[in-house]
């Protein structure tokens, strides 16, 4: 029987080196540095790609690889430990080389790109050498995929890319795009669209503008409008109609990635939240000791605890399975609880900070919006609620009698008939 609750010891060194790594030398970067994916940015590289030579030297760089890519092949349980600590800072993902959206990008190159492709993109993507965009929302339809106007026709030997898209991030740094469009309009829903690789420098790529999710802070959410954006015939990455299946091969894994690096801003949270309730006085006692501050406070470990046991037998799952579909369900029930979870303790240390706790001082407002944000990226929550529960239903079966099937008059009734004589005969039957 195998039923563990404890990290490898070996692996556990690893962890702790990353978690002091992390906290001396990375997490400091978030104050100096504007955009971690801006490669542009000398400052950034004089102070990132040192970092990143020493993950790269202990063997760490690019966790989330298979053998196959030059990656350790750690698997979900020990990326879900590790990303508990990346995730207290926006530049450790990029320290590491497992940042977003370049993980996703470099698994979708990974299955479906072209030995062409793979040299051109994926190579250096893996290397950080260049970054990437996924583009794929639009601004009529978020992430529906099936009211998705971006067209790409073939003429001769290209295709031909017309549309808009929205929230596609990082693009005004990327090097290229990964773009869904509309290549069989006649198709059922889910087989209308095609996936392309397109390199940003291709005319016809225009930004509209980037948006912001922070005020004071440069946007790098791109509104985008292709215009007659011609790519060769072979740019499609899978067949034609395969964008769906193309799409959920980069989705599984980064729904729970994000899942991992939220973990840690929840941890960061209730940190703060503990040290502040044990720190101030007010009506002549501390925040600590008063019964509705430690309501939040209990609630908040429970809450966190749960998470991450549902979270780690997640990724426990997928390591055990390899198939993301067969985790579909507890995929989808992590991403619902996600943001969820980052919206109530991070709210109840803003609550409990007071006035500060409002202010760009400390992080919890922008947290409290990053859990809608989360809620919304990777599909809305509401649909991953219905995903989990038709995975649910599909483990059970309808009964064709009047009553349910533990009905206690049944239940009574069978153990009678199974005990017999031993219990006796009922009143009715004296």
């Amino acid at each position: 029987m195998a039923w563990d609750f404890e990290t490898d010891p070996e692996f556990q060194q690893e962890l702790n080196w990353i978690d002091a790594f992390v906290r001396e030398e990375v997490e400091p970067l978030d104050h100096v540095i504007e955009h971690p994916y801006d490669l542009q940015d000398e400052t950034r590289n004089a102070l990132i790609k040192p970092l990143q030579q020493q993950v790269r030297d202990r063997k760490l760089w690019a966790c989330h690889l298979g053998a196959n890519l030059g990656g350790p092949g750690y698997g979900q349980v020990k990326l879900a430990l590790m990303n508990e600590i990346l995730g207290r800072s926006g530049c450790a993902p990029i320290v590491f080389g497992c940042q977003a959206p370049d993980s996703g990008n470099g698994e979708i190159l990974a299955h479906y790109g072209t030995a062409e492709q793979k040299e051109r993109f994926l190579k250096p993507l893996l290397e950080n050498e260049i970054v990437s965009c996924f583009s794929m929302t639009e601004p009529q339809g978020g992430a529906d995929p099936k009211v998705f106007k971006t067209r790409a026709e073939l003429e001769g030997d290209e295709w031909v890319i017309n549309g808009e898209k929205w929230f596609s991030s990082n693009a005004s740094f990327a090097s290229f795009l990964i773009v869904m469009a509309v290549t069989e309009p006649d198709e059922t829903p889910y087989r209308r669209m095609s996936m392309f690789v397109v390199p940003s420098d291709t005319p016809g790529i225009n930004i509209l503008r980037n948006v912001s999710m922070r005020d004071g802070k440069e946007g790098t959410h791109a509104y985008i409008r292709y215009e007659d954006v011609r790519v060769p015939k072979d740019a499609i990455l899978g067949g034609r109609g395969q964008a769906f299946e193309v799409a959920q091969t980069r989705l599984g894994g980064g729904r729970i990635h994000h899942a991992m690096r939220t973990m840690a801003q929840v941890k960061m949270s209730f940190d703060m939240m503990c040290e502040r309730v044990l720190s101030r006085e007010t009506q002549g006692e501390r925040l600590a000791d008063k019964q509705m501050v430690q309501e939040k406070i209990a609630d908040s470990w429970i809450e966190i605890e749960q998470y991450r046991l549902l979270l780690l037998r997640t990724a426990w799952l997928i390591d055990k399975h390899q198939d993301y579909m067969m985790v579909r369900k507890d995929i989808a029930a992590v991403k619902v609880a996600m943001p969820q979870i980052l919206l109530n303790v991070a709210g109840r240390a803003l609550t409990l900070h007071g006035a500060l706790g409002v202010s760009t001082e400390m992080p919890f407002a922008h947290q409290v919006v990053d859990a809608f944000f989360l809620g919304l990226g990777d599909g809305p929550t509401e649909v991953h609620k219905i995903t989990l529960a038709k995975q649910i239903l599909r483990g059970y079966e309808a009964t064709d009698d009047l009553f349910p099937t533990r009905h206690l008059l049944k239940e009574q009734e069978r153990a009678r008939k199974k005990f017999g004589a031993l219990v006796g005969p009922t009143d009715d039957e004296i």
